[in-house]
């Protein structure tokens, strides 16, 4: 069992390079009774979250949102360091309180997954589409010269940051052996089996980190193909699981059960650790997606309760979920009134707490829309701890 998963191999350098085994597993997967239940509840889990979407006032804005915070999360497990309120002063031309280049990283993150959600109108899962979301991913960021949209024709290894190949925790398949595993991958996805599809995305994930086929961006792409694969088998109808946030929770356990599948065969523990973050993630998206319906309601009632009852208050709370991060001109242009109207709504708001200032200038003053950027925001703040 324990070369179930593959084998190391002495390569004429002089280290052992992993050498994967073609997908599904062999011996094939054993669905003992906890891992039957927890793919019943995954099933169960997606197909609520994927109904609930539907009765938002606007789920588009909550998906564009949620992208965002998907993006920070797993740029964060790479060690990225931004946050949301970063990523929004970044897109309304502010100077981010962030490192641009972080900030930059989620920028191109995206942008891979919505470009990659589009190309599944017209283009299948496949090895054309890998590579062209990881030249989105990487280019003009600080892997932007390591080969972007191409798999490597070097030798790449998993480390301590500076570690020399010696001291390398994982080395993957020499490159020679890239483009067919990759290939043998695209085929297990389009292959007619019986496996599950929660399952069969579990399997190749860890199977595309353990080929790792670029210089740079594995994870972030692998984590990427999870929520193509769901959208593109039509079992979500829209993009609105991201497992980042399990997989960054659990980062740890994350990394070492790739490697106990690499190392002993152990597909199905590996499998349940996935399934369980499809139900937890599921569930934490539901729960935001229902607190954003009672945060909306909460905020109409806090401008009756500061008696900021007219409907140029109601539509700016509309708008202000569109757009968290907004300026005057913007609220100018989103509801077309004056400035001076517009400049007594901002200060009702403020003294409402529903608004703050970020910008800290007299002038081009920005107000951020806190409470329902905190609500999204929750899990990629240090300060959140274990989320």
């Amino acid at each position: 069992m324990k070369d179930r998963a593959g084998r190391f191999i002495l390569q004429p350098a002089g280290y052992r390079a992993f050498i994967p085994k073609s997908l599904p597993p062999n011996p094939p997967l054993r669905y003992n009774e906890e891992l039957q239940s927890l793919l019943s509840r995954a099933d169960r889990s997606l197909a609520r979250l994927d109904g609930i979407i539907t009765v938002l006032p606007n789920p588009d804005l909550f998906i564009a949102m949620y992208v965002k915070k998907e993006a920070l999360l797993s740029s964060q497990i790479e060690g990225t360091q931004a946050s949301l309120e970063g990523i929004l002063e970044f897109e309304a031309d502010l100077t981010p309180r962030d490192d641009i280049a972080s900030v930059r990283e989620v920028i191109n993150y995206i942008k891979a997954l919505d470009y990659g959600i589009r190309r599944l109108k017209d283009l299948p899962m496949s090895l054309r589409l890998i590579r062209e979301i990881h030249h989105i991913l990487i280019e003009g960021t600080r892997g932007s010269q390591r080969n972007p949209g191409e798999f490597r024709k070097s030798q790449n290894w998993i480390g301590p940051t500076g570690a020399p190949l010696s001291e390398a925790a994982f080395v993957p398949p020499p490159p020679e052996v890239v483009l067919q595993a990759m290939s043998d991958i695209e085929t297990f996805l389009h292959a007619r089996d019986k496996i599950p599809p929660l399952v069969k995305i579990a399997l190749v994930h860890a199977q595309f980190e353990t080929v790792h086929p670029f210089l740079d961006g594995n994870g972030r792409v692998g984590r990427l193909l999870i929520t193509f694969y769901l959208v593109w088998q039509e079992i979500l109808s829209r993009p609105v699981l991201y497992l980042s946030f399990h997989l960054k929770k659990h980062r740890t356990r994350y990394y070492d059960l790739l490697m106990k599948v690499r190392t002993e065969g152990a597909w199905e523990e590996w499998i349940g650790f996935l399934l369980e973050g499809v139900v937890k993630t599921s569930e934490e998206a539901t729960s935001t997606a229902r607190e954003i319906i009672a945060l909306k309601e909460g905020m109409i009632a806090r401008i009756y309760e500061h008696a900021i009852s007219s409907i140029h208050a109601v539509r700016l709370i509309g708008l202000l979920f569109q757009k968290p991060l907004v300026s005057a001109n913007d609220i100018v242009a989103g509801l077309a009134l004056s400035k001076e109207a517009v400049s007594e709504l901002i200060k009702r708001f403020e003294k409402a707490a529903i608004l703050t200032e970020i910008s800290g200038k007299q002038r081009y003053r920005r107000y951020l829309f806190k409470p329902y950027v905190d609500l999204i925001a929750r899990g990629t703040r240090e300060k959140d701890g274990q989320m």
